[in-house]
């Protein structure tokens, strides 16, 4: 009875340490599904939120798939632990990136290549259309103080040239005549009884000095009213003379016309100096500024440039062009450049200095601008930058980086994916997009 006791003790031992053998692995060996899992990953280069446990195409795009390191694989979902931030844990400052390093073998095998961020003078050299226009400020109009009769006309067509002091037409006005008249009087007083004033309304008021001042204040040169105290006689038509020097554009008077005060009857234009209206676009107008130097190209004069300044910007818009006009004021002594005549107009465009890239740098995501910075050693860290002006094949870079630090211009689009890829796998994101499990 003892030995069957002893030997059923023995059964039920030998039972359990074989049941336990069966059951148990030995340490340290995966499973089978753990030893796959850990196989080799694929994913997508352009979409590295893609990623599958087999070699071949994207779906999305039609690349190759390329290899993942089994250590990069992505933990499964009841691994997160948690985390729910958008670049926790990737190391770097700008959602959804993480820094990339990479050997000297695979940079060149990508093809990266760097140029350092400058401090530079931000110019432009924009290039537009204009038209030639009258200088406003030497834009003289002719006209009569006094109501008369044109009887003769000096300037008989639109375009003709006068020179300051020219008699431009000779005019009967009664008035006038009358004024002469009174004045003629009063120097004959004064001669036969003295100084004549008029003392009954104030102070003293010399009538010859009086009869002369409305004379002169009708523009009657001092010439015609010294050519009057010599002969003694009133004239009856006066003449009448261009206060500057330009061409006729507009001709009212025609002999025999009535004119009244205030009547414009020629309009003279100095073309010595002429204005270009230039359309300045949106996208130039930071570069644009008074002062600048400014040249006009004629497409029948190829090669001649005429010179000037900007002297003016307009404060409001066209809707339709979307243009703002900027005036450019451009010496003119031959008269080669007429008004109405279209030409090209290059304005010599200064931002001042500031920091700037190559265009090629600068990666837009559409809701931030991106570039990658070689720290050396083979990291490349993305960081988020403010982006200016554009000149030229530059960037300006308002905040952001240093004048000085080196960034990519070269397959800067694949080490963004590389980073994209990189910030995805520490996050856990792509958990739900993998394909083949």
């Amino acid at each position: 009875m003892r030995n069957f006791i002893l030997g059923f003790i023995l059964a039920l031992a030998l039972a359990g340490v074989g049941y336990w053998v069966i059951t148990t692995k030995p340490f340290g060996l995966a499973s089978g599904g753990e030893q796959s899992q850990a196989v080799q990953k694929y994913h997508c280069p352009m979409h590295p939120t893609y990623v599958s446990d087999k070699p071949g195409s994207c779906p999305i795009c039609g690349m190759d798939l390329v290899p993942i390191e089994p250590a990069k694989a992505p933990p499964k979902a009841n691994q997160a632990s948690g985390d729910h931030g958008e670049h926790q844990g990737s190391g770097s400052s700008v959602p959804g990136y993480s820094p990339v390093n990479l050997t000297p073998e695979r940079q060149q095998l990508m093809g990266i290549t760097f140029a350092p961020a400058e401090a530079l003078p931000l110019e432009q050299s924009i290039r537009t259309f204009g038209r030639v226009a009258y200088d406003e400020t030497r834009l003289h109009h002719i006209h009569t103080k006094f109501e008369g009769y044109i009887e003769k006309l000096y300037l008989n067509y639109v375009g003709q040239f006068v020179k300051m002091g020219q008699p431009v037409f000779t005019i009967y006005s009664p008035e006038l005549y009358a004024t002469q008249k009174e004045y003629l009087l009063a120097l004959r007083s004064r001669e036969q009884f003295g100084d004549l004033t008029d003392q009954k309304n104030g102070p003293k008021i010399d009538l010859v000095e009086a009869a002369r001042q409305r004379l002169s204040l009708w523009d009657i040169s001092d010439d015609e009213i010294a050519r009057l105290e010599k002969t003694r006689e009133p004239m009856r038509a006066v003449t009448i003379y261009s206060m500057a020097s330009g061409f006729v554009t507009e001709k009212m008077a025609v002999e025999g016309l009535r004119v009244m005060p205030g009547d414009t009857l020629y309009d003279i234009v100095d073309l010595s100096s002429v204005w270009v209206m230039a359309d300045v676009y949106e996208v130039n107008l930071p570069f644009v500024r008074v002062g600048l130097p400014a040249e006009m190209l004629l497409p029948y004069q190829p090669g001649k440039r005429f010179s000037g300044r900007v002297t003016y910007i307009n404060p409001t818009l066209d809707e339709k062009t979307r243009t703002v006009k900027a005036r450019i004021e451009i010496a003119n002594p031959q008269g080669t450049l007429k008004p109405e005549m279209y030409g090209d107009v290059l304005i010599h465009g200064t931002r001042g200095s500031g920091v700037a890239v190559p265009d090629d740098a600068v990666i837009s995501t559409g809701e931030r601008s991106i570039v990658f910075v070689a720290k050396g050693n083979g990291l490349f860290e993305p960081r988020e930058v403010t982006v200016g002006v554009k000149v030229r094949d530059l960037y300006e870079i308002k905040s952001g980086l240093e004048a000085g630090e080196q960034v990519v211009t070269g397959a800067n689009f694949l080490l963004d994916s590389e980073s994209k890829l990189k910030a995805t796998l520490a996050t856990g994101t792509s958990a739900g997009h993998q394909h083949g499990e």
